[in-house]
């Protein structure tokens, strides 16, 4: 442990020299949730914020409040397209609504100028640029709100909905001085939307290691976890059918659902179809699931669209065995076999056939859970997304 802290403060020092090398700036960190919600970026920025102050950088955070509703009256508008061809409809009559409830807030409660912004939502960016049209703009592109909301059969494909939420990427191109996203996956998603994706840079998610304690334990009888949104995009229909062929074939195991969302009434329901409620527990909301993680063994996801997958990073640092589809993201942290396995989305028998491997031999498991956690240790370390954005800004600032 000596050396471990030894080697870590080593790097601090090395980031110190680095960002003194570049120059030290004011950044402000846009986001859309607040920063206390659990989740992907909104729980990533904070830690990234703290290791810049480290360093001797100025940082902000800023979100929206869920309180301020309503409140924007200014008109708005886009430069790529028109956005009067789909007044009166719902969804983009409130998505409009809270494009002004932003800009509104923002310029309450902001009073400085900021040497770069880094905007994590298409909202907080438009408004960000249109208040401080002067200031480096930095937009990272976490996930495919159009796909989620199709997947969980809120709106059609090819829809105005659908046509709406496409022609933000076009328009976050245009105003935007850097494009970033999370995945290579997802920039092939997005290329079609807008004239330059080679201009995009991927800068995978990355996770601060002291917040993943791996625990040695023996479970008689092998624990999966998932933690996730409950809705229909999350797959977690084909996870209980999976599980009702794993418990046939005649495999022991406890299932633990940590989420909450739409579909968890309907998934208890089918939990009792299958006869599988006693073998599944649902937790509900819980704020940090990787204090929780490293007490069990396997963890699975069978997401039917994923922008990245933070989650699947955050268990193989709780050193869990990973089992996920072959989607978005979860396709590039997982080598199948080497350190993960991996399926195609709703195919609840080849989900079966993954966990029955993992069920079956702790070995193997064991093996796949290491694999996975020096993966995760490399590839999505804090200190490699903070060297990253470090020179994302410095080729941003102003003269």
């Amino acid at each position: 442990m000596f050396y471990y802290i030894m080697f870590k403060d080593a790097l601090i020092d090395q980031e110190k020299d680095l960002a003194e090398g570049m120059g030290q700036m004011n950044i402000l960190q846009a986001l859309f949730f607040p920063p206390e919600q659990p989740g992907g970026v909104s729980s990533m920025i904070p830690y990234i914020q703290d290791r810049f102050l480290q360093l001797g950088w100025q940082m902000e955070l800023f979100s929206l409040p869920k309180r301020v509703r309503g409140k924007g009256q200014e008109e708005v508008g886009f430069t790529t397209f028109d956005p009067a061809a789909y007044e009166g409809n719902a969804l983009v009559d409130k998505y409009m609504q809270t494009y002004r409830d932003y800009i509104w807030w923002t310029k309450l409660r902001i009073k400085k100028n900021y040497d770069i912004i880094h905007a994590h939502h298409p909202i907080a960016a438009l408004a960000m640029k249109r208040i401080f049209p002067d200031t480096p703009l930095v937009v990272t592109i976490h996930s495919s709100y159009e796909r989620e909301l199709i997947l969980n059969g809120r709106i059609a494909e090819d829809g105005p909905e659908h046509r709406f939420l496409r022609s933000l990427y076009g328009e976050l191109e245009a105003q935007a001085d850097q494009l970033l996203t999370v995945s290579e996956s997802f920039r092939s998603y997005i290329a079609p939307y807008i004239e330059k994706p080679e201009r995009m840079k991927v800068i995978p998610n990355g996770f601060d290691e002291k917040r993943f304690k791996p625990i040695a334990h023996d479970n008689e009888v092998t624990q999966l976890i998932t933690v996730c949104r409950l809705v229909p995009a999350k797959g977690l229909d084909v996870l209980l059918h999976a599980c009702a062929e794993l418990k046939r074939r005649g495999y022991p195991f406890v299932l633990h659902i940590i989420g909450d969302g739409p579909i968890r009434e309907e998934l208890e329901q089918l939990a009792v179809q299958l006869q599988l409620y006693d073998d599944i527990i649902f937790y509900g909301y819980m704020l940090h699931p990787e204090e929780f993680m490293p007490f069990f063994d396997v963890f699975v996801l069978p997401s039917r669209a994923e922008a990245f997958g933070s989650v699947f990073a955050e268990a193989a640092l709780c050193w869990l065995a990973l089992v996920g589809t072959d989607v978005g993201g979860i396709g590039e942290q997982i080598d199948d076999g080497v350190n993960g396995l991996l399926v195609e989305p709703d195919q609840p028998i080849q989900l079966a056939e993954a966990l029955e491997k993992l069920v079956a031999d702790p070995t193997y498991r064991y093996n796949l859970a290491r694999a996975g956690w020096d993966k995760a240790k490399k590839a999505y370390s804090l200190t490699r997304v903070i060297s990253q954005l470090k020179r994302v800004y410095v080729q941003l600032k102003p003269e």
